[in-house]
């Protein structure tokens, strides 16, 4: 059986679960493909899977008419709904929401998309973020819903041992636009200084993804908060390296500080997880599958910086309850979002619907 994973660019944390999942699958007997409409960083990252990148619609009907896939799972695109059928697909529609960012906004696209999804969708799939499954719940309660964790592979993504810079680093994983908060995470370091004069701060981007007028507030603030000698940013760093950054992260005394408002089923906190790397992160919806306060991470309320420096401190001075939680952090992960149980799930899903 082959499936056929559609996003529009290969680049942050869809292209990372994609990655994930089209190796898991093969545990279920599936054949996994992708195809993306535009090139993205993620083509950096090693595959052993097909991978097309085309808008051209001859060459994805070529596609779609040698592999006669099973099912097409696409992601957020509704619109791809019609252009498939256009093209002669007739199997199975899915579509996947890994997360739109402010619920305000999914909202609307989840209205909007009601006449693509009622005319020709089998199935919605979501990873247990709950802004979305209730959304699914209130607009589209007669079509069959899936909700279970994305996978993610702790044997070859994990920890490893690394002399660690010798002064704590707090770090960031995202894109600088709004509902990523990247000015919280300044503001965050930049009190959190206050209390640790030596703290390093890493920021890790893709630059093309960025909207031209937040990275100019960006570089704004920077200078504004003297920031310029504590930060380091890392643009598109290879998937394959971030075990490194995360883990020396860890054993620097820091953690991963995740500010964002609204997230789907963020990849970059189980990584983090994975390589026992503590995160301190906002109560961001999606997040709630894989952190628990005090016991596989920590929260703070967004917005309130003076909570997220408590926090943080918490994080970095008591050192027991910060092995703990890279400890429980790390199994959670191992057991929660196990590859075997996704391939199982989806597999289960195909074969409903």
């Amino acid at each position: 059986m082959k499936v056929l994973f559609v996003y529009y660019t290969p680049s942050g944390g869809v292209e990372t679960l994609n990655r994930q999942r089209c190796r898991a699958l093969r545990l279920a007997g599936i054949e996994a493909h992708c195809l993306y409409y535009t090139w993205g960083s993620g083509m950096q990252n090693y595959v052993d899977f097909p991978i097309y990148v085309t808008r051209n619609d001859i060459e994805i009907k070529h596609y779609l008419d040698l592999h006669q896939y099973a099912a097409i799972i696409v992601t957020t695109d509704h619109l791809s709904f019609p252009r498939l059928r256009m093209l002669g697909y007739t199997g199975k529609l899915i579509l996947e929401i890994q997360g739109y960012g402010p619920k305000d906004y999914a909202r609307t696209q989840l209205i909007s998309a009601a006449p693509y999804v009622n005319a020709h969708a089998s199935a919605l799939l979501n990873p247990c973020t709950p802004h979305i499954t209730s959304l699914f719940n209130e607009l589209y309660p007669y079509i069959p819903q899936y909700n279970f964790n994305n996978c993610f592979d702790t044997t070859s993504f994990t920890y490893y041992a690394a002399p660690a810079p010798r002064s704590p680093v707090i770090a960031w994983l995202g894109r600088i636009e709004d509902n990523k908060n990247w000015r919280e995470f300044l503001w965050i370091g930049y009190h959190l200084s206050q209390y640790v004069p030596e703290l390093n701060m890493w920021m890790f981007e893709d630059p093309q993804l960025s909207i031209p007028s937040e990275r100019e507030q960006f570089l704004q603030l920077i200078a504004e908060l003297s920031l310029e000698k504590r930060l380091t940013l890392f643009s598109n760093v290879p998937n394959a390296d971030m075990p490194y950054y995360y883990s020396v992260i860890g054993d620097s005394g820091g953690f991963l500080c995740s500010t964002s408002k609204v997230e789907g089923a963020p990849y970059g906190i189980l990584e983090a997880m994975s390589c026992r790397c503590p995160v301190l992160t906002t109560d961001s919806d999606g997040v709630s599958t894989s952190v628990y306060h005090n016991v596989t991470g920590k929260f703070y309320t967004l917005g309130n910086i003076e909570n997220a420096v408590h926090e943080g401190l918490g994080l970095m001075q008591d050192s027991v309850l910060r092995e703990q939680i890279r400890t429980q952090a790390q199994g959670h992960v191992q057991q929660a979002f196990n590859p075997h149980i996704y391939a199982a799930n989806f597999a289960q899903m195909l074969h409903s619907i």
